[in-house]
């Protein structure tokens, strides 16, 4: 059942209850009798999300003072940051939602997601241990930095996205053109049904980020 989200974390959960667990909002479990929600892995997942976050920031940071650390460190694990790392990995399509979350846009909110995230790094460190747990919050501040180059505009996008039709943008691409070396990739973004703008780039991510700038041209944000 949870076979995708292992395999987009590279994890394989011996336990089956904690990736359930982690991805189960009260809301599910207000409705079911005798079934766990993510609250108590999310505050296990808070503190080895700060630990492992530190321990990479202080590493890759030589001579860096203690103010400029704590600040990159309050943005790697801010709501925001984990809701970026949650919608990157597809969380919300396997979340465990009360039909009210579902029917109102729970898996697209933010609140809802980041827990989840924080959740997962929980059942994650419970299953398999520190390491484990460090080497997938290492790969997502890795992935993170290494999308830099047009990071705001999908943001921004998002979250009009998430306040104007309840959901998050999703990319596609549409066609891609050119010899091997020396691509060019389309994407098209929509919200829902609604195809908000098109963007081109010599790799997918500097597509999106293109087409999400357009979106906030198209929409005049």
């Amino acid at each position: 059942m949870y076979g995708d989200i292992e395999e987009i974390i590279n994890y394989t959960f011996h336990d089956k209850e904690l990736i359930k667990e982690a991805l189960t909002h009260k809301s599910y479990a207000g409705e079911k009798r005798r079934v766990k929600h993510n609250e108590r892995l999310e505050f296990l997942g808070d503190s080895v999300l700060g630990l492992a976050a530190a321990d990479y920031i202080y590493r890759c940071r030589p001579g860096v003072e203690e103010g400029v650390l704590s600040k990159v460190k309050s943005s790697v694990v801010s709501r925001k940051n984990l809701f970026l790392w949650a919608y990157g990995l597809g969380l919300g399509k396997f979340l465990n939602l009360g039909a009210g979350e579902e029917a109102t846009g729970g898996r697209a909110r933010e609140s809802i997601l980041s827990n989840a995230m924080e959740a997962l790094i929980g059942a994650v460190y419970l299953d398999g241990g520190y390491a484990e747990a460090k080497r997938i919050v290492d790969g997502l501040i890795t992935a993170h930095e290494n999308d830099r180059t047009g990071e705001d505009w999908k943001s921004r996008l998002q979250e009009y996205a998430q306040k104007t039709y309840k959901t998050v943008p999703h990319y596609e691409v549409t066609q891609t053109v050119g010899p091997e070396h020396d691509k060019i990739f389309t994407v098209a973004v929509s919200a829902g049904k609604k195809e908000l703008a098109q963007g081109k780039g010599k790799n997918k991510k500097l597509a999106e980020q293109d087409a999400a700038k357009n979106a906030l041209d198209n929409l005049r944000v």
